[in-house]
């Protein structure tokens, strides 16, 4: 169940969680066409806001539908970021009420929710995902859209498994990433990730994690891996908003020790967010 923190806004109105809602015509009900952002608040600030919306930008040009201004935006998200702590802030952008025509009555709702309950360590299980663009481009590579269907069915399907969560597996074997987060090991001294080039979400919190693993002298290496080069890892850790930075217990059957190596990162990740939002 979700948490909501106050009153969600609805195009910058404030309505109580229960009464807020979208057209049923909307094609971002009806097709999912529509895109969003996940933030971390921190005693009421927003990590990195300006990269979140940067990324809004970009999915919402993918699906040509119009924005309010920034201003606006940043005003709504930091609204309720102030009003709600600690918590995850969300902002979603639906598609409208005309296929043709997208932007048209679009919605926007933003609202804040407790962060969700997180395992110490993750546990996840491969699943195979057909429908990730695994290195293919088209119109919205690369976009947040509300299309999470099928990462929401892989997520369910791991955990029947007995995992908390599902690790992507690409149509020619290769690694992607977790339905709602990064995922990096360590090789040797090195730390690997999957690139970008495979069409994985440009993720906030992974891009500061690598910025402050080069910055600790680790080799960063972005490229394609199978599942064995996971398994062969010495550490293994998910990266999002939500998580930050998460140690992996278990890949499939295989296990791994939370190592210092991850535990480091953790710990400089929280430092970072402390410093840019001045705690």
């Amino acid at each position: 169940m979700i948490e909501v923190v106050g009153e969600v806004l609805v195009d910058g109105e404030a309505v109580p969680a229960e009464d807020a809602c979208v057209s049923v015509l909307d094609i971002g009900f009806q097709r999912g066409f529509g895109c969003f952002e996940a933030m971390r608040a921190y005693g009421g600030t927003i990590f990195r806001l300006e990269a979140h919306l940067d990324r809004l930008a970009h999915s919402a040009s993918a699906l040509h539908l119009p924005l309010p201004d920034r201003t606006s935006l940043i005003r709504w998200c930091t609204t309720v970021a102030n009003r709600a702590g600690d918590a995850v802030v969300r902002l979603f952008v639906s598609g409208g009420v005309d296929p043709g025509h997208p932007g048209t009555g679009s919605t926007i709702v933003v609202y804040a929710e407790h962060p969700p309950p997180s395992p110490r360590v993750l546990r996840i299980g491969s699943r195979p995902a057909p429908w990730h663009p695994d290195g293919a481009r088209s119109e919205l590579t690369g976009a947040k859209i509300l299309s999470y269907g099928f990462n929401l069915a892989a997520t369910l399907a791991a955990r029947r498994d007995g995992f908390d969560d599902a690790l992507l597996i690409g149509r020619d074997g290769d690694v992607l990433e977790g339905p709602t987060f990064s995922v990096a090991w360590f090789h040797g001294d090195t730390l690997r990730t999957p690139s970008l080039e495979l069409g994985i979400l440009a993720s906030i919190t992974r891009s500061a994690v690598l910025d402050l693993a080069a910055a600790a002298g680790l080799a960063v290496e972005e490229g394609r891996y199978t599942l064995d080069e996971v398994l062969a890892a010495s550490e293994v850790f998910a990266m999002s908003t939500v998580k930050e930075v998460l140690p992996v217990g278990a890949v499939d059957a295989h296990r791994f020790d939370p190592g210092t190596r991850t535990a480091r990162l953790a710990t400089a990740f929280r430092k970072l967010v402390a410093a840019e939002i001045g705690r």
